[in-house]
C-alpha cells in the first residue's frame, strides 16, 4: 500500500538472552520469565510481577537506565504518552507519536531496532482519539510472534515481531479496515478510534472503540465488541452493546431508542480468564454522557460489565453499575482477576474499580456478587423529559475508596476564614451524591455540587493486584472539576459553572476561596483493599502538597498535611514492593496536578521506602521486565512543553 513507511534494522538483536515464553506462558500469566506480555502484565490486568531483583534494601538505588524520546514522531510532539511498553524476548514494544509509530526497542539499552508507520491521511487526521496506550501481542507458541496495533483511523495492523514488518497472511496484506464488518452502516472518518490496546487471548483478537465523549447528536456510531481470528483476521463474531431488535436487553431502550443510540463502546483495557475461556469487557455510556432523554429505559449493555466466551462472543453474564446512565460513570478500566478465599471458600473473582469510588466484586464464572449490592432508591431528575431510574446498585463490600457525597463537613478548612468563605461559596449550589441528577438553575440555586465528578473517583490508572495475598491497591482522585448546571431544558449539555472575574483578571485555579480546592484534602489517594474480607488496610495521600498551595497567602503560618495532587497514581506491584508515579496532569484533571516523584512504597503499610525524581511528570503505567539477571522498570513520561519519553530505570 502507498503511504507506508518503515525501518527493519538490527532484527537478529531481537533475542537478547532473554528467557523464552511458552504460549501457555504468555496466555495465563504474560510476566512469566521475567517478561511482560498484556498492557497490565498479563490477561487478568493484576499489574503484578513477580520479580524481586529490585526490593526494599536496594530500590534507594534506582537509576536511569536509559532513555527513549518521541518527539521525533509525528508533526505533532505528544505530551501525553500514555504507553505501556509490552515485553517480550527482550525487546520492548510501544507506539510513538500522535500518528502511532510502532517501535520495538532493545530492552538493554533503548536502541530502536525497527519502526513502523502507516500513514492514513485523512482519515487519520481526522481520528476522535490521537492518545494511546499501547500495543498487545501473539504468539502460537513455535516461533511466530506478531504485534497488533490500532491506528488513529480505526484499522488493525499485523506486524511480525521480528522485523516490523506486516504480516502477509492477516486480513489484506497485514491489515483489517475497522470501519467494515461492523453490522452498521460504515462509519464517517473522524467518528470512531481507538485508544487502548485490543485484547488477546488464545487465537482471538477482541477489539473495542472509542469515540467523541459528547457529539452533538441523539444518534452516534454504535460501537459493538468484535472478536477476530488473530492468524487471518477473519471476524469471528460480534457483540452488539446496543442490542438489535429481538436480542436480550433491546426492551431496555424504550421508544425505539436502540435504533439510532450511539456509545455503549469499550474504549478502555479488557480482561481474560485464559482457563475458563472468558472475556470481560467494561463498557460505557451510551450517547450522550450527561443527556439521556433521547433514550429512555434502562439502555443495556451501557455502564455494564459483561461477559463473554472468548470464542463465540456470547453473552455468559453481565451486570449494569448504572442504570440509565447520566453521570459520565463509564468503566473507565479493565477489571482485575484475581482468587481469593471469603468466608473459608475459595473464590474465583472479578474487581471492577469505577468512577463511583467502588469496587463491585463478583464470581467470575457465575456473575453472582461476592458481597451484596441491593438496589437502593436514588434521586430522580427534575430535567423535562428525563427520566431516571428508582434505584441503583449498592455494593455493601468493600466500603468506598473514595468520596461519594459531597456536603458541608467536606469543604475547606485550613483557617475559620477560608472554611466561611467556602461555605458562602456552596450556598449558592444544591449539593450532592454520587447519583444526584444535574439540574436546571432553581429557588436560587445555581446548580449541583457533586462527588465523584465524571473523572474520579478512578479513571484509567485503575489499580493494581496482588494475585499471593488477594490485596488490591487503587489510586484515585477526589475531583470536584466544578459545579454541573444545565443552561436551558433543551439539549444543551450540563457545563462546569465558570466564577465572573472582574475585567482583567484571571480565573482561579481552583473552584474554592481565593482559588484554593473547595474540597479537603486528600485530593489524590492510594488505598490498600483485602479483597479476602472486602476490608481496607490503609489510604495514603499520593504525593506531598502542590507547592504553589504552600505558598498560598491565606495559608501562611499554617501547618497543611500531606494533601496529594488531583490526579490517579499509575500503580504496579512486585513480589516486593508496590511503586506508583503522580501522574501527567494533562488528561481530565485540574491544573497543577500529576508530578515527577516515582515512589516505592512498602505493600503492607504504605510507608514510602524510596524516591526517584523523573525527567518528567508520570503519564503512562509503568511496568518491569528483566533481562540476564538485571530487573527494569520502564514508565511513560511528558508534561506540558515536555515531548513523551520511555524511561527505563534500574539498580546496580
Amino acid at each position: 500500500m502507498s503511504g507506508v513507511l518503515r525501518m527493519a534494522c538490527l532484527a537478529f538483536a531481537v533475542t537478547i538472552g532473554a528467557q523464552s515464553v511458552s504460549a501457555a506462558d504468555s496466555a495465563a500469566s504474560g510476566t512469566g520469565a521475567g517478561e511482560w506480555h498484556y498492557y497490565a502484565g498479563d490477561a487478568q490486568s493484576t499489574k503484578y510481577s513477580p520479580l524481586s531483583i529490585i526490593n526494599k534494601d536496594n530500590v534507594k538505588n534506582l537509576k536511569i537506565a536509559w532513555r527513549w524520546k518521541s518527539d521525533n514522531f509525528g508533526p505533532r510532539p505528544e505530551f501525553n504518552m500514555e504507553e505501556t511498553p509490552l515485553m517480550v524476548d527482550g525487546v520492548l514494544y510501544f507506539l510513538a507519536g500522535t500518528r502511532r509509530v510502532a517501535v520495538a526497542v532493545d530492552g538493554t539499552t533503548g536502541e530502536t531496532l525497527w519502526t513502523y508507520r502507516y500513514d492514513e491521511g485523512v482519515r487519520g487526521q481526522l481520528a476522535p482519539r490521537l492518545n494511546h496506550r499501547g500495543v498487545s501481542y501473539w504468539t502460537d507458541g513455535n516461533g511466530d510472534k506478531r504485534i497488533v496495533l490500532i491506528t488513529a483511523g480505526y484499522q488493525m495492523i499485523q506486524l511480525d515481531a521480528k522485523t516490523g514488518r506486516p504480516v502477509e497472511g492477516f486480513g489484506d496484506k497485514g491489515w483489517v479496515d475497522l470501519y467494515k464488518d461492523f453490522d452498521q452502516p460504515e462509519p464517517a472518518n473522524g467518528t470512531i478510534g481507538s485508544s487502548s490496546p485490543p485484547l488477546v487471548i488464545g487465537d482471538i483478537i477482541v477489539v473495542g472503540a472509542a469515540l467523541q465523549s459528547q457529539p452533538v447528536s441523539k444518534e452516534n456510531v454504535k460501537s459493538y465488541i468484535r472478536g477476530y481470528n488473530a492468524r487471518t483476521g477473519k471476524r469471528e463474531w460480534i457483540f452488539h452493546t446496543i442490542p438489535k431488535k429481538g436480542e436480550f436487553g433491546y426492551e431496555t431502550w424504550e421508544n425505539g431508542s436502540a435504533e439510532y443510540s450511539g456509545n455503549a463502546g469499550v474504549w478502555t483495557t479488557m480482561s481474560a480468564d485464559p482457563e475458563l475461556g472468558y472475556i470481560y469487557l467494561p463498557v460505557e455510556t451510551p450517547t450522550n454522557d450527561f443527556f439521556g432523554v433521547d433514550r429512555p429505559g434502562d439502555n443495556l449493555f451501557s455502564e455494564s460489565l459483561v461477559c463473554l466466551d472468548a470464542k463465540t462472543g456470547k453473552r455468559v453474564w453481565h451486570f449494569q453499575f448504572v442504570h440509565h446512565g447520566i453521570w459520565d460513570y463509564d468503566l473507565p478500566t479493565a477489571p482485575i482477576l484475581l482468587d481469593v478465599t471469603v468466608n473459608g471458600k475459595r473464590v474465583k473473582a472479578v474487581a471492577q474499580i469505577t468512577k463511583q469510588a467502588w469496587v463491585y466484586t463478583f464470581d467470575r464464572v457465575t456473575g453472582k456478587p461476592v458481597w451484596p449490592m441491593p438496589e437502593r432508591r436514588v434521586p430522580q431528575s427534575t430535567i423535562p423529559g428525563e427520566k431516571t431510574a428508582r434505584t441503583q446498585p449498592y455494593p455493601t463490600r468493600p466500603a468506598p475508596f473514595d468520596l461519594q457525597n459531597f456536603t458541608e463537613e467536606n469543604v475547606i478548612d485550613y483557617t475559620p476564614e477560608l472554611k466561611k468563605e467556602a461555605l458562602e461559596l456552596i450556598s449558592k449550589y444544591e449539593l450532592g451524591g454520587i447519583f444526584t441528577p444535574p439540574v436546571l438553575p432553581r429557588n436560587g440555586k445555581q446548580g449541583v455540587l457533586r462527588l465523584p465528578a465524571a473523572t474520579g473517583g478512578a479513571n484509567w490508572q485503575g489499580g493494581a493486584a496482588d494475585p499471593e495475598t488477594g490485596i488490591l491497591y487503587v489510586a484515585s482522585g477526589t475531583i470536584l472539576s466544578g459545579p454541573m448546571t444545565f443552561r436551558s431544558p433543551g439539549r444543551e449539555f450540563p457545563q462546569p459553572a465558570k466564577p465572573v472575574m472582574p475585567a482583567g483578571q484571571a480565573p482561579p485555579r481552583f473552584f474554592g476561596p481565593q482559588g484554593l480546592p473547595l474540597v479537603k484534602p486528600p485530593y489524590g489517594r492510594i488505598t490498600a483493599i483485602d479483597m479476602n474480607s472486602g476490608d481496607h488496610l490503609w489510604m495514603i495521600a499520593n504525593g506531598d502538597t502542590p507547592q504553589w498551595i504552600k505558598d498560598h497567602p491565606a495559608l501562611k503560618g499554617v501547618e497543611l498535611p500531606r494533601t496529594g495532587s488531583y490526579e490517579h497514581s499509575g500503580l504496579l506491584v512486585t513480589k516486593t514492593l508496590l511503586f506508583s508515579g503522580e501522574g501527567s496532569g494533562l488528561f481530565a484533571t485540574p491544573p497543577d496536578s500529576g508530578g515527577s516523584t516515582f515512589r516505592a512504597h512498602d505493600k503492607k503499610t504504605g510507608e514510602i521506602i524510596s524516591e526517584f525524581e523523573l525527567p518528567a511528570n508520570q503519564s503512562g503505567i509503568p511496568m518491569t521486565y528483566a533481562v540476564r539477571g538485571k530487573q527494569y522498570i520502564v514508565v511513560a513520561v511528558g508534561g506540558v512543553g515536555k515531548p513523551g519519553e520511555i524511561v527505563a530505570l534500574t539498580v546496580d
